[in-house]
Protein backbone atom coordinates (compact mmCIF):
# COMPACT_ATOMS: atom_id res chain seq x y z
CA UNK A 1 0.00 0.00 0.00
CA UNK A 2 1.35 3.44 -0.97
CA UNK A 3 -0.04 6.44 0.93
CA UNK A 4 0.10 10.15 0.14
CA UNK A 5 -0.35 12.35 3.25
CA UNK A 6 -1.46 15.97 2.90
CA UNK A 7 -1.48 17.89 6.19
CA UNK A 8 -0.10 21.31 7.11
CA UNK A 9 1.17 20.26 10.56
CA UNK A 10 4.78 19.09 10.37
CA UNK A 11 4.68 17.16 13.66
CA UNK A 12 1.55 15.31 12.62
CA UNK A 13 3.06 14.39 9.24
CA UNK A 14 6.12 13.03 11.01
CA UNK A 15 4.05 10.95 13.43
CA UNK A 16 1.78 9.49 10.77
CA UNK A 17 4.78 8.73 8.58
CA UNK A 18 6.45 6.79 11.39
CA UNK A 19 3.21 4.92 12.13
CA UNK A 20 2.72 3.85 8.52
CA UNK A 21 6.31 2.78 8.05
CA UNK A 22 6.13 0.81 11.29
CA UNK A 23 3.37 -1.25 9.68
CA UNK A 24 5.26 -1.79 6.42
CA UNK A 25 3.11 0.75 4.58
CA UNK A 26 4.94 2.92 2.08
CA UNK A 27 4.65 6.67 2.58
CA UNK A 28 4.82 8.01 -0.98
CA UNK A 29 5.10 11.59 0.29
CA UNK A 30 4.01 13.80 3.20
CA UNK A 31 3.35 17.41 2.25
CA UNK A 32 1.83 20.48 3.88
CA UNK A 33 0.42 22.11 0.77
CA UNK A 34 -2.83 21.14 -0.91
CA UNK A 35 -1.59 22.30 -4.30
CA UNK A 36 1.57 20.23 -3.97
CA UNK A 37 -0.46 17.23 -2.87
CA UNK A 38 -2.65 17.44 -5.96
CA UNK A 39 0.39 17.44 -8.23
CA UNK A 40 2.06 14.57 -6.36
CA UNK A 41 -1.10 12.48 -6.64
CA UNK A 42 -0.53 12.45 -10.39
CA UNK A 43 3.24 12.06 -10.21
CA UNK A 44 3.42 9.34 -7.53
CA UNK A 45 0.22 7.38 -8.26
CA UNK A 46 -0.57 6.52 -4.60
CA UNK A 47 -3.05 3.81 -3.61
CA UNK A 48 -4.77 6.11 -1.13
CA UNK A 49 -4.64 9.71 0.14
CA UNK A 50 -4.89 10.88 3.75
CA UNK A 51 -6.07 14.48 3.68
CA UNK A 52 -6.40 17.10 6.42
CA UNK A 53 -9.49 19.31 6.32
CA UNK A 54 -8.32 22.57 7.87
CA UNK A 55 -5.37 23.91 5.87
CA UNK A 56 -4.30 27.43 4.83
CA UNK A 57 -4.50 28.71 1.25
CA UNK A 58 -6.36 25.66 -0.10
CA UNK A 59 -8.48 23.79 2.43
CA UNK A 60 -9.02 20.04 2.41
CA UNK A 61 -12.45 20.16 0.82
CA UNK A 62 -11.13 22.06 -2.17
CA UNK A 63 -8.22 19.65 -2.44
CA UNK A 64 -10.65 16.71 -2.26
CA UNK A 65 -12.78 18.09 -5.09
CA UNK A 66 -9.75 18.65 -7.33
CA UNK A 67 -8.31 15.24 -6.55
CA UNK A 68 -11.57 13.49 -7.43
CA UNK A 69 -11.85 15.48 -10.66
CA UNK A 70 -8.41 14.31 -11.75
CA UNK A 71 -8.49 10.83 -10.21
CA UNK A 72 -12.10 9.69 -9.77
CA UNK A 73 -11.20 6.23 -8.47
CA UNK A 74 -8.46 7.32 -6.05
CA UNK A 75 -9.58 6.68 -2.44
CA UNK A 76 -9.30 9.81 -0.30
CA UNK A 77 -9.78 9.69 3.46
CA UNK A 78 -10.25 12.89 5.42
CA UNK A 79 -8.27 12.83 8.69
CA UNK A 80 -9.32 15.79 10.80
CA UNK A 81 -10.23 17.21 14.20
CA UNK A 82 -13.57 18.51 12.92
CA UNK A 83 -16.70 16.76 14.18
CA UNK A 84 -18.89 19.27 12.38
CA UNK A 85 -21.78 17.50 10.67
CA UNK A 86 -21.64 19.71 7.61
CA UNK A 87 -17.95 18.89 7.11
CA UNK A 88 -18.68 15.17 7.26
CA UNK A 89 -21.55 15.33 4.81
CA UNK A 90 -19.69 17.63 2.42
CA UNK A 91 -16.71 15.29 2.40
CA UNK A 92 -18.81 12.23 1.60
CA UNK A 93 -20.87 14.09 -0.98
CA UNK A 94 -17.67 15.21 -2.71
CA UNK A 95 -16.36 11.69 -3.00
CA UNK A 96 -14.32 11.02 0.15
CA UNK A 97 -13.85 7.32 0.89
CA UNK A 98 -13.78 8.04 4.58
CA UNK A 99 -13.88 10.61 7.38
CA UNK A 100 -11.76 9.93 10.45
CA UNK A 101 -10.85 11.90 13.55
CA UNK A 102 -7.26 12.53 14.57
CA UNK A 103 -7.80 11.28 18.12
CA UNK A 104 -8.37 7.71 16.89
CA UNK A 105 -6.19 4.81 18.00
CA UNK A 106 -3.14 4.32 15.74
CA UNK A 107 -3.96 0.68 14.97
CA UNK A 108 -7.49 1.70 13.99
CA UNK A 109 -6.07 4.00 11.32
CA UNK A 110 -4.11 1.12 9.79
CA UNK A 111 -7.26 -1.01 9.76
CA UNK A 112 -9.25 1.84 8.21
CA UNK A 113 -6.75 2.21 5.37
CA UNK A 114 -6.92 -1.50 4.61
CA UNK A 115 -10.72 -1.48 4.63
CA UNK A 116 -10.88 1.62 2.43
CA UNK A 117 -8.69 -0.06 -0.16
CA UNK A 118 -11.27 -2.85 -0.32
CA UNK A 119 -13.93 -0.28 -1.20
CA UNK A 120 -15.49 0.23 2.22
CA UNK A 121 -16.57 3.73 3.25
CA UNK A 122 -14.93 4.45 6.61
CA UNK A 123 -16.47 6.89 9.09
CA UNK A 124 -15.38 7.64 12.66
CA UNK A 125 -17.64 5.67 15.06
CA UNK A 126 -18.44 8.85 17.00
CA UNK A 127 -20.09 10.29 13.89
CA UNK A 128 -22.27 7.25 13.15
CA UNK A 129 -25.40 8.78 14.73
CA UNK A 130 -25.38 11.55 12.13
CA UNK A 131 -25.23 9.08 9.26
CA UNK A 132 -28.00 7.13 10.91
CA UNK A 133 -30.31 10.12 10.73
CA UNK A 134 -29.36 10.77 7.11
CA UNK A 135 -29.80 7.17 6.04
CA UNK A 136 -32.94 6.27 8.01
CA UNK A 137 -35.49 7.06 5.36
CA UNK A 138 -33.95 4.74 2.79
CA UNK A 139 -32.86 1.79 4.90
CA UNK A 140 -35.60 1.33 7.46
CA UNK A 141 -38.40 0.40 5.10
CA UNK A 142 -36.97 -3.06 4.49
CA UNK A 143 -36.62 -3.80 8.20
CA UNK A 144 -39.73 -2.40 9.82
CA UNK A 145 -41.04 -5.83 10.79
CA UNK A 146 -37.74 -7.43 11.82
CA UNK A 147 -37.66 -9.07 15.24
CA UNK A 148 -33.98 -8.58 15.99
CA UNK A 149 -33.96 -10.74 19.11
CA UNK A 150 -35.18 -13.76 17.18
CA UNK A 151 -33.00 -13.00 14.16
CA UNK A 152 -29.72 -12.62 16.11
CA UNK A 153 -28.03 -14.64 18.82
CA UNK A 154 -27.97 -13.04 22.28
CA UNK A 155 -24.31 -12.07 21.84
CA UNK A 156 -24.94 -10.61 18.38
CA UNK A 157 -27.87 -8.64 19.75
CA UNK A 158 -25.66 -7.31 22.53
CA UNK A 159 -22.91 -6.30 20.10
CA UNK A 160 -25.43 -4.62 17.80
CA UNK A 161 -26.54 -2.45 20.71
CA UNK A 162 -22.94 -1.26 21.08
CA UNK A 163 -22.62 -0.66 17.33
CA UNK A 164 -25.72 1.54 17.54
CA UNK A 165 -23.85 3.71 20.05
CA UNK A 166 -21.01 4.21 17.56
CA UNK A 167 -18.45 2.12 19.45
CA UNK A 168 -15.45 0.60 17.68
CA UNK A 169 -14.64 -3.12 17.72
CA UNK A 170 -11.82 -2.44 20.16
CA UNK A 171 -14.08 -0.67 22.64
CA UNK A 172 -16.77 -3.35 22.33
CA UNK A 173 -14.19 -6.08 22.91
CA UNK A 174 -12.91 -4.34 26.03
CA UNK A 175 -16.38 -3.77 27.48
CA UNK A 176 -17.53 -7.35 26.82
CA UNK A 177 -14.16 -8.88 27.79
CA UNK A 178 -13.74 -10.71 24.48
CA UNK A 179 -11.13 -10.46 21.73
CA UNK A 180 -11.21 -8.01 18.82
CA UNK A 181 -11.27 -10.99 16.47
CA UNK A 182 -14.38 -12.40 18.13
CA UNK A 183 -16.13 -9.05 17.81
CA UNK A 184 -15.23 -8.88 14.10
CA UNK A 185 -16.71 -12.35 13.50
CA UNK A 186 -19.93 -11.37 15.27
CA UNK A 187 -20.17 -8.10 13.32
CA UNK A 188 -19.74 -10.00 10.05
CA UNK A 189 -22.54 -12.36 11.03
CA UNK A 190 -24.80 -9.46 12.08
CA UNK A 191 -24.36 -7.68 8.75
CA UNK A 192 -25.10 -10.90 6.85
CA UNK A 193 -28.26 -11.63 8.85
CA UNK A 194 -29.54 -8.07 8.46
CA UNK A 195 -28.72 -8.06 4.73
CA UNK A 196 -26.65 -4.88 4.94
CA UNK A 197 -23.09 -4.02 4.00
CA UNK A 198 -21.89 -1.62 6.68
CA UNK A 199 -21.96 -0.90 10.41
CA UNK A 200 -23.78 2.34 9.70
CA UNK A 201 -26.69 0.51 8.08
CA UNK A 202 -26.80 -1.94 10.98
CA UNK A 203 -26.84 0.96 13.44
CA UNK A 204 -29.74 2.54 11.56
CA UNK A 205 -31.80 -0.62 11.95
CA UNK A 206 -30.87 -1.03 15.61
CA UNK A 207 -31.80 2.53 16.52
CA UNK A 208 -35.12 2.40 14.69
CA UNK A 209 -36.02 -0.91 16.36
CA UNK A 210 -35.03 0.67 19.71
CA UNK A 211 -32.59 -2.09 20.51
CA UNK A 212 -31.67 -2.30 24.19
CA UNK A 213 -28.75 -3.77 26.09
Amino acid sequence: MKVLLIDDHTLFRTGIGALLQGHDIQLAAAVGSGAEGIELATELDPDIVLLDLRMPEMDGMEVLIKLKQRHPTLPVIMLTTSEDHSDLLSALQNGAQGYLLKDMEPEDLISALERALKGEVIVAPALTPLLVRVAQGEILKAHQEDDLQSLLTPREYEILSHIAEGKSNKVIARELDISDGTVKLHVKSILKKLGVHSRVEAAVIAIERRIKK
